[in-house]
């Protein structure tokens, strides 16, 4: 045979591998399944999480990313890490570094760098969770279960959702069901190459979150023990065990996991400085597993075991019929599989006993993954996340649970899907039954039907079961929208702005971090990008970042209205203006407020750290103007109105200057602007921040972000206008000259 002839004959054989007639119609279809619910959780996560949700957590993983991408696992500001610290990173001796393993962000980290946006690496996620539970389904039962598992899991509520987001919880279901997968795989043909990538499959799930990687493996590695002790004691001695191929087998998969054990423990010992301390123990030591009191930063709670048990039932109690296939439909058709596969199917009535479609070589594969019924709720009760994600425990809709459903029991989905596919077929294949002796027809129709007829069987169970997900799925796309709407809004003038070395200090309602809650506006790991974003840390920190960025263009972005949880009373409106440092001998600044009707006085007061001076107006006009200045000697009130003041206040050498007037109506009611202004004592005289931050408050001095108020928006008080200048002395007496 010639070379010509030989490389024909391999283009055949690729040819005839590639043909769609090769391979079964589940195949395909699962296939199909598969890449359309890769394709939808993209869409799901472009079009309802274009700035991310509301679980802050996907900033750390998109950091993490951007860091891996500069082959970081740490980020070094050095003396900048009170100002740039992002959410939930640790921060020690001017180095961070995320609480969170990195091998979720390394995922995100790939698709950026192949194809520029990680949202690609959501839906390979998908995509390849929903083939390899049609892979168990077909081990457990058969290609018909698998097809059907697959669309059942495809459309459950918290996979379209969770898998949609910069979360890990997705990504470790990939490689617990690969596990599975190659274990099973390994346990049937004896090949040493699927027990090879069994343990690297478990591996990389404990690289990403060690305790839920090993609530998986419990079943399996209780089954490798079982097969162990069998062939010791069935073939009479360590020497026969030493030879057995399950031991070869076993011990193949359990040394390629150890090696990502130790890949984890040298990570630990780079980061926090011993190979036993995780990450997220150096954040928050008492945030791991374990009952006691658990605490992370100012959040404790006494999490006994009455406190687990309750709250882990409601947890279980809603993935069960709100967030799994089908929802509470879809668990019953599993408890159906689940007890119809066992040997308690006698339990069943009639012909649903034996309508399930057991095969002997699946018996495992069944036995293991119903085990995982056992060890991840169990495991579970262990970890107070299931606490917390719970807002409120009688309502399904509140906290982190009515938005993403009960994560941290992701693994179970497909055990969920796998039984509950194979309930509704023996269910289908008893209703038959049934119909067949009404009908007179032989006891033969129980049979499954052959060849295409299995496929349309189980494409019309799929459709049932899809349709039971989307009234559920409705719900939480809802909640999460409505988060999302608030974001476009809090978000809309950076969609605007170009930025070309710039400076951004941003507003920290939830503390002093960066990305809770803008976790859209994320930094480079050099911070050097085209835009640096720094908290606003008042007028020592923000002086600080003035000195360290000179040379950009310094904007403060903040926003009117209150940052809530709830997105239905989270009503903000933001305002990003550009920022500069005025520098002078002597300052000269003037402030002009309007007076609404029924305003029967108003009193005027400078104030500073070291000391206040107040004037009162007895009749005000429509309006009230002060004249201010500030020098290295401090701060001055020069006159109201016109009327010559002269009152002189200290000022420390970064201090804030406060110009307050208090508007007081009839009946002892008030309105208050509010203007404060950073300012420093220098060699040449002083400096000031401008424009100042202002606001209008009802009944109080100050009412924060509340207050904001927005030149180029509606005030929401009549009769309110508040305009300020500030200028050089000699400028000032230029213009007037």
């Amino acid at each position: 045979m010639t070379p010509l002839d030989r490389l024909q004959t391999v283009l055949d054989r690729v040819r005839g591998r590639l043909h769609p007639s090769a391979y079964p119609r589940e195949h395909l279809l699962a296939a199909f399944v598969a890449v359309l619910a890769g394709v939808a959780v993209v869409l799901v996560s472009t079009e309802l999480f274009p700035y991310h949700s509301s679980n802050h957590d996907e900033g750390v993983y998109l950091q993490q990313a951007a860091m891996l991408l500069e082959g970081q696992f740490q980020l070094f500001p050095g003396e900048l890490t009170d100002a740039v610290r992002p959410w939930f990173f640790v921060a020690e001796e001017g180095r961070l570094y995320p609480k969170y393993q990195p091998l979720p962000a390394g995922l995100y980290a790939a698709a950026i760098a192949l194809v520029g946006e990680p949202r690609v690496a959501l839906g390979a996620v998908t995509t390849g969770n929903v083939a390899l539970v049609y892979a168990l389904g077909a081990m457990a039962f058969d290609r018909r279960v698998g097809l059907l598992a697959a669309a059942g899991f495809a459309t459950a509520p918290m996979t379209l959702v969770t898998s949609s987001v910069f979360l890990p919880y997705a990504p470790t279901t990939l490689c617990t069901l690969g596990f599975a997968v190659a274990y099973l795989h390994a346990h049937r043909t004896g090949r040493r190459l699927s027990a090879l990538l069994a343990g690297g499959a478990i591996g990389l799930g404990f690289l990403m979150r060690p305790y839920t990687a090993l609530l998986f493996a419990l079943p399996f590695l209780a089954h490798a023990g079982s097969e162990l002790w069998t062939v010791l004691r069935e073939e009479a001695g360590p020497a026969a065990l030493l030879a057995a191929p399950a031991l070869h087998r076993q011990a193949a998969t359990a040394a390629v996991g150890l090696v990502f054990v130790a890949l984890t423990l040298t990570y630990n010992a780079a980061v926090t400085g011993s190979a036993l301390t995780f990450p997220y123990e150096a954040f928050a030591p008492r945030d791991g597993p374990g009952l006691g009191r658990r605490r992370i930063l100012d959040y404790s709670v006494d999490y006994s075991l009455p406190v687990a048990v309750r709250s882990n039932l409601w947890v279980l109690w809603y993935l069960l019929t709100r967030w799994g296939p089908a929802g509470a439909l879809g668990t019953a058709l599993a408890a159906v599989g689940l007890v119809g596969s066992t040997r308690a199917r006698r339990l069943l009535p009639g012909r649903l006993s034996g309508g399930l479609p057991v095969s002997s070589g699946g018996g495992t594969a069944r036995l293991l993954l119903g085990g995982l019924f056992v060890t991840v709720p169990a495991g579970n009760l262990l970890f107070w996340g299931n606490h917390n994600i719970l807002a409120t425990p009688g309502d399904p809709t509140d906290g982190l649970l009515g938005q993403f459903g009960p994560f941290y029991h992701f693994d179970l989905l497909a055990p969920l899907a796998v039984f509950g596919a194979a309930g509704a077929l023996a269910l289908w294949r008893a209703r038959g039954a049934v119909t067949g002796r009404a009908s007179g027809r032989l006891p033969d129709s129980v049979t499954p039907p052959a060849g295409l007829g299995r496929v349309v069987l189980a494409v019309v169970l799929s459709c049932l079961l899809v349709g039971a997900s989307a009234t559920l799925v409705v719900g939480p796309l809802e909640r999460n929208a409505a988060h999302t709407a608030t974001y476009e809004d809090a978000y809309e003038p950076f969609e605007t702005a170009e930025f070309d070395d710039a400076l951004v200090f941003l507003p920290t309602p939830y503390g002093d971090w960066l990305n809770h809650p803008f976790q859209y506006l994320r930094n480079d790991p050099g911070f050097d990008g085209d835009v640096v974003y720094v908290t606003d840390r008042g007028p020592p920190g923000n002086f600080e970042m003035f000195d360290t960025y000179p040379d950009r263009t310094h904007y403060r972005y903040t926003y009117r209205g209150e940052w809530t949880a709830d997105p239905a009373e989270r009503e903000v409106t933001p305002l990003l203006e550009e920022l500069s440092l005025r520098a002078a001998p002597r300052l000269d600044g003037e402030t002009t407020v309007g007076v609404p009707e029924r305003v029967t006085g108003a009193r005027v007061r400078v104030e500073t750290d070291a000391g206040v001076t107040t004037h009162q107006v007895t009749d005000p006009s429509d309006s009230i103007d002060i004249e201010w200045s500030l020098d290295g000697g401090g701060a001055r009130l020069a006159a109201v109105d016109d009327t010559p003041v002269g009152a002189r206040v200290p000022t420390d050498r970064v201090d804030e200057l406060v110009v307050l007037v208090r508007l007081i109506g009839p009946t002892g009611d008030s309105l208050t602007y509010r203007q404060a202004t950073a300012v420093r004592t220098t060699g040449d005289g002083v400096e000031a921040v401008w424009p100042p931050e202002r606001t209008v408050c009802a009944l109080v001095d100050d009412c924060g972000y509340e207050g904001t108020y927005l030149p180029d928006r509606p005030s929401p008080y009549n009769g309110v206008s508040f305009e300020t200048t500030l200028t050089a002395a000699n400028e000032t007496r230029s213009a007037s000259g």
